[in-house]
């Protein structure tokens, strides 16, 4: 019926308005509409249930009126149009909605024709439906600037009951600038259950829906056993559209520290650079500090150049303010391009340890890489032919010579040139079989070594035939399982040209490298002689949901291997047991494990995690057990179990907990505490973490950390899954 009615009435309408209703002018004098503005006002549209005009042509619609201007939407019980005035009289209950973001509500108006200037009684401003502005009165001044008076600004729920919210902000006026998204609030009290708290003469706000302001953010109190109680005030800055600053005073009674955040976004790339200057009680009368650089940018031809350099004043400084848990410092550029049959990769790598263990001066601190690869479809022979080129150096500060037991400060240059073949055939039994062939050429540079040659060649062949077998299977379920032995008989001649093994000296084996000839992490080491690995890989998909799978594998070799570490699994002339297993349950629960399990059936190596997740729950956690291993720096058994998790206790509050414990010395290095409340105006935040360990730079040092944020201020503000009502307010 109201379709009928719509049509019978804006018709007419539509007609009589251009004739009796000029057109407004803009700022120049132009009517809107005009050609030589290149652009034309929206026309308006109203609808309405009744509609009609009187002797005096004032035009009068009531019953489900709205009105259209723009993005600007127009709901009340009445509005009577005065020709003559070119005014709107409105009566409520009023809605004008601004786009998605801006909703105004009011009881009574009187507008322009645009519905962009007037006065509005008993109105509320809303922003995305969250922070609320509610007014005796609201005056729209230009089609930009709102003013309100005797305005109450809270983003908590407000009940009909006489009750406060959680918070609110009296001012006296507020004035929303549209145009520049800022809100200015004079004479304005911030009160907790309608108590005062803190009195502001004037105050400047962003919108909700402004993204990027220039102010204060949430602050933060931080407390440490070494620092003392303080707290950390960051003012972000804009810099135009594409920078930004954010300044971060951190005080205590023991320091005083300055913390700067900058960031910049370019056409083809970003960068960010974090640091801090300090001056505190731990080092009297000396400045500390740190700067992390990291950035990405896109350069012609499909090249890519990333860089991350860290650098800090001391070794404690991370720790002592609570930033990244590091143990070295890893700084690197490096330019790259991808592309369908190539692949470039220059990188520069700069090491600075925090380990007491290590001496800086004979750890590689600068090393170099450059590896270039190339595939190729060859017709006549088929398959897939690579060709690459790496080249590799590291530089140790210190003069040492170096010998068999100790590498002390020998440096390194490698070069190595590398082709490979490989093909595989299908058969009709379901067999796969793959064909690898190639070789590798190396020469090598040493310096500053009593044992190495200074300058040493090597030439390695090698060559592989792989097996394999998969094989599915449908149960009656609906299941499927997949089971794919596997058989690999492989040979390679590294002859006896002794070279420095520098860059492989930690190694790991498990299901990634079990085909590959060489385990070795870098081509500096290669395995040698025949090899044979087998394995097994099975599987199961449930169409419930869950699914598990499975690995084992073995390395067995004609001669003796020594260069591999005790706990690597892979010395002597067979490998220990791969075993490897996940279990995931659909989307809650996934389990993984993997182990090496030694002729003694004992493990050498041992890892366990599970990862749990329900809507109110999460939990992750990590067992880890590491053998005896001189080679690796572990003269006694590690056994250690980290986890984390958190667990919604009530709607809106959340505890966490985070646990680090050394099994073998039974004692936690890292423990953490924490409880989270939040819900559609309010988040408070507070944790205790200690840290236990210590060295001859870092004490064991205790944090607590305090935050209190008034959600509505910010683009994604306020909590989305927890509201209260007016029942449990």
């Amino acid at each position: 019926m109201r379709r009928a009615l719509l049509l019978s009435t804006v018709l007419p309408f539509l007609a009589v308005a251009p004739m009796s209703l000029p057109a407004p002018a803009d700022a120049q004098g132009r009517p809107f509409g005009s050609q030589t503005a290149g652009t034309t006002q929206t026309p308006a549209i109203l609808v309405a249930d009744q509609l009609f005009i009187t002797p005096e042509r004032t035009l009068v619609a009531q019953g489900n009126v709205e009105a259209f201007q723009g993005n600007t939407r127009l709901s009340a019980k009445k509005i009577t149009f005065d020709q003559t005035e070119g005014s709107l009289q409105i009566e409520g209950p009023i809605r004008i909605d601004e786009g998605e973001d801006v909703t105004i509500l009011a009881d009574a108006a009187e507008l322009d024709r645009d519905m962009r200037n007037g006065l509005l009684v008993g109105a509320r401003m809303v922003f995305q439906q969250q922070l609320q502005l509610a007014s005796l009165q609201m005056t729209r001044v230009g089609g930009r600037y709102t003013q309100l008076y005797k305005t109450a600004v809270t983003s908590c729920h407000v009940c009909n009951d006489g009750r406060p919210p959680l918070w609110q902000i009296r001012a006296e006026r507020i004035t929303h600038d549209q145009q520049e998204k800022q809100l200015y609030l004079e004479s304005a009290q911030l009160r907790v259950m309608d108590v005062p708290v803190f009195y502001f003469p004037a105050i400047r706000l962003p919108d909700p829906t402004l993204e990027r302001a220039s102010g204060f953010l949430i602050p933060s109190l931080r407390t440490t056993s070494n620092l003392g109680t303080g707290v950390k005030v960051p003012y972000f800055l804009t810099l135009g559209p594409h920078r930004d600053l954010t300044i971060a005073p951190y005080v205590s009674s023991r320091t005083r520290t300055l913390d700067l955040r900058y960031r910049q976004a370019f056409r083809r790339g970003e960068i960010e650079i974090n640091g801090a200057y300090t001056r505190d009680d731990l080092y009297p009368g000396e400045g500390r500090g740190y700067v992390f650089a990291d950035g990405t940018f896109d350069l012609p031809r499909d090249f890519k150049l990333r860089f991350d350099v860290k650098s800090i004043s001391d070794d404690a400084y991370l720790v002592d303010y609570g930033l990244d848990d590091l143990d070295r410092l890893r700084s690197e550029v490096v330019l790259s391009r991808v592309k369908r049959d190539s692949l470039l990769r220059a990188s520069a790598i700069s090491y600075k340890t925090l380990r007491d263990s290590e001496n800086q001066d004979l750890i590689p601190s600068s090393i170099g890489n450059i590896y270039y690869e190339r595939r190729f479809f060859p017709d006549r022979i088929g398959g897939e032919m690579r060709l690459s080129v790496e080249t590799h150096g590291h530089n140790r500060t210190s003069d040492l010579e170096g010998n068999l037991t100790d590498a002390a400060g020998r440096d390194v240059g490698r070069a190595t040139l590398d082709l490979d073949w490989r093909r595989s055939w299908r058969f009709n039994s379901g067999l796969v079989t793959e064909v690898s062939l190639g070789a590798a050429a190396d020469i090598f540079e040493v310096f500053d070594d009593s044992v190495f040659d200074s300058t040493s060649t090597r030439f390695s062949p090698r060559s592989a035939l792989t097996f394999r077998l998969p094989m599915t299977r449908r149960e009656g379920s609906g299941a499927t399982q997949y089971l794919e032995p596997i058989l690999q008989i492989g040979w390679t001649d590294i002859g006896d040209t002794a070279v420095p093994n520098d860059e492989s000296n930690f190694v790991e084996f498990d299901r990634g490298n079990l085909l590959e000839l060489s385990r070795f992490p870098a081509t500096d080491a290669r395995e040698e002689g025949v090899t044979v690995a087998y394995g097994l890989n099975w599987a199961r998909y449930s169409p419930s949901g869950w699914q598990a799978s499975a690995t084992i594998g073995q390395v067995f070799r004609d001669t003796n291997e020594t260069r591999f570490t005790k706990s690597s699994g892979l010395g002597g002339t067979s490998s220990d047991l791969l075993l490897a297993a996940q279990l995931k349950l659909n989307d809650e629960l996934a389990i993984s494990t993997r182990g090496l399990l030694n002729g003694s059936l004992n493990f050498s190596k041992a890892e366990v995690r599970g990862d749990w997740m329900t809507d109110r729950a999460s939990l992750t956690g990590t067992y880890l057990w590491l053998g005896t291993d001189p080679a690796e720096g572990r003269s006694e058994e590690t056994s250690e179990l980290w986890f984390d998790g958190s667990y919604e206790v009530s709607p809106g509050w959340t505890a966490s907990a985070n646990l680090r414990y050394d099994i073998s010395d039974a004692r936690a290095t890292r423990a953490g505490v924490g409880l989270v409340y939040s819900n559609e105006c309010v988040k408070v935040d507070l944790s205790v973490n200690r840290r236990y360990t210590s060295t001859t730079s870092v004490e064991p040092t205790t944090d607590f950390g305090f935050t209190i944020a008034l959600n509505g201020f910010s683009v994604d503000g306020g909590s989305k899954s927890y509201r209260r009502s007016c029942k449990n307010t």
